[in-house]
């Protein structure tokens, strides 16, 4: 639903003011100038004094698109941000202590038409044919062994671990060069017309006055745009997802960095590890009712073993969605629009959906209520598919800390109930048009979280043992036979994208969004 006052605003939409810069703010910027940019003025405001959010360092394959898409060069970038590769998430002590299991993001096996590969691979093991499912997907295995490349036959499907604060001023000098300008000062008022509400300009503490016709709120959990001026409202889902906090630090790099995010569960929470060129990412995650802010912090640099290179902060955060990621002439992005979790590295990839969302429903003529429900309700599926998902992560498990054992007997949101009551009854997982995450996601996660299906699609069974034997064979020996091929990341990296000693060095001292 719009929200009232979302009526068609007549004047047409030529000046868009981006407040607040980190990697939402700098999205933004450089979609819109590379699409816009002989039709739109666009600038950012943002002040240097204001630090952001830095745990933004790991991605999901959607973010290759993005790039396409504003013509990002891959070895540059990579270059620029001290980037690496990522194949898949290592997910450590999740289901009990010692375990592990990996969510990769290529396709596994071969499915047809109706009946997934699962459903053979179970079918399989009912038969007395051990095997793991990640050894039918090309990505779990080079994660096994540390290795990458970028094969055409089988394909690889990746993403990344970057550095925020390299890639925001990426972006920026991207974005610069496309002409959006960039205006440095903290905003001190947001000026509102009076008959509708609208947001007219923003007035910096200098006294500049930024007006605008559509602006793009990427002010952090603040909202100052969205929430603190227009009161559009905020959708808690603490009673899903307990963790309301972390702890970050950065590293020394120790080893050659692994193709894969490693997720590592403890008492009240879990862990981040994300291994850069030039140093390691590690956060703790946690739920402020099970553990202190110190035994956290504590618990963080006893864990990631090895140096920091900075002090770690603090991240309070509250998880949930604003009731209208778009309401009159506002649009909020990042953590101003929302936030699930650092869990399945979705952040990045919410900004971006938004921005292209965006564009494509651009109201240049002005701002019909149509776009504004279609845009809202777009976000607002698109934020309860990823919410479920990794809602699935905290409540199958089978450990017995209090916070664990609170997750387990939650009652599910409706839409999570039933993806797993399909899944323990008959083996059934599937994927909305629109949904980030895939039936292989779905299927690698429910099976590393311990959720046995009770029965499988019966056309597994209608293969004879030689043929599902030629199979599985079929699949596995191309996948054994590339990955024999790729080298180790690291030397990967070293002929592709390595970057220069001087492109960390220069980093910026602020916290990266």
């Amino acid at each position: 639903m719009t929200g009232e006052g979302n009526t068609v605003d007549k004047g047409g939409i030529r000046k868009v003011v981006i407040a607040g810069g980190g990697t939402a703010g700098w999205l933004a910027a450089i979609a819109l100038t590379h699409q816009f940019r002989d039709r739109l003025d666009v600038v950012l405001v943002e002040s240097e004094q204001i630090g952001t959010v830095g745990v933004g360092e790991s991605t999901v394959p959607p973010i290759r698109n993005f790039h396409r898409f504003v013509q990002i060069d891959e070895q540059e970038f990579l270059r620029e941000v001290a980037g690496t590769f990522k194949l898949s998430i290592s997910f450590e002590n999740w289901r009990r202590h010692g375990e592990r299991y990996i969510h990769p993001f290529g396709i596994t096996g071969q499915s047809t038409l109706v009946c997934g590969f699962h459903h053979f691979w179970l079918d399989s093991l009912r038969r007395g044919m051990p095997s793991e499912l990640g050894d039918y997907c090309l990505e779990t295995v080079a994660s096994r062994g540390d290795r990458f490349a970028l094969l055409q036959q089988p394909q690889v499907n990746y993403a990344y671990h970057l550095d925020a604060g390299l890639y925001a001023r990426f972006l920026r000098r991207k974005a610069e060069g496309y002409g959006l300008r960039r205006i440095e000062g903290k905003i001190h008022e947001v000026r509102q017309n009076a008959g509708s509400g609208n947001v007219e300009a923003l007035v910096l503490e200098d006294g500049q006055v930024i007006e605008g016709d559509l602006f793009i709120d990427c002010t952090g959990f603040r909202g100052l745009l969205i929430e603190q001026t227009l009161r559009t409202g905020y959708e808690d889902w603490n009673q899903w997802l307990p963790c309301d906090r972390a702890v970050a630090v950065q590293t020394e790099a120790i080893g050659s960095p692994a193709p894969y995010t490693r997720a590592i569960a403890h008492e009240a929470g879990w862990r981040w590890h994300i291994a850069l060129q030039h140093r390691v990412g590690c956060g703790l995650v946690f739920s402020s009712r099970h553990m202190s802010d110190d035994e956290a912090r504590a618990k963080l640099l006893h864990d990631v073993g090895a140096a920091p290179i900075r002090e770690p902060w603090l991240v309070p955060f509250r998880t949930g969605r604003r009731v209208q990621a778009w309401n009159k002439n506002v649009v909020s992005l990042g953590l101003a629009s929302g936030f699930i979790e650092p869990l399945e590295s979705t952040s990045l990839h919410l900004s971006m959906t938004a921005i292209v969302r965006l564009i494509e429903l651009f109201p240049f003529d002005g701002i019909p209520p149509s776009l504004v429900e279609l845009y809202n309700e777009t976000s607002r599926s698109e934020m309860e598919h990823v919410r479920d998902f990794i809602i699935l992560h905290y409540h199958a498990n089978q450990r017995d800390e209090p916070m664990w054992v609170q997750c387990r007997e939650m009652e599910l949101p409706d839409s999570l109930a039933i993806r797993l009551r399909a899944w323990r009854e008959r083996a059934h997982a599937w994927q909305g048009a629109n949904e980030l995450f895939r039936v292989d996601s779905w299927t690698h996660v429910m099976l590393g979280q311990g959720l046995v299906p009770q029965q499988h699609h019966p056309l597994a069974a209608t293969l004879g043992d030689e043929d599902i034997c030629k199979l599985l064979a079929g699949i596995r020996k191309p996948i054994d036979e590339a990955v024999a091929r790729m080298p180790l990341q690291q030397e990967f990296i070293d002929k592709y994208c390595k970057a220069a000693p001087a492109v960390w060095g220069r980093r910026p001292a602020t916290m990266p969004a």
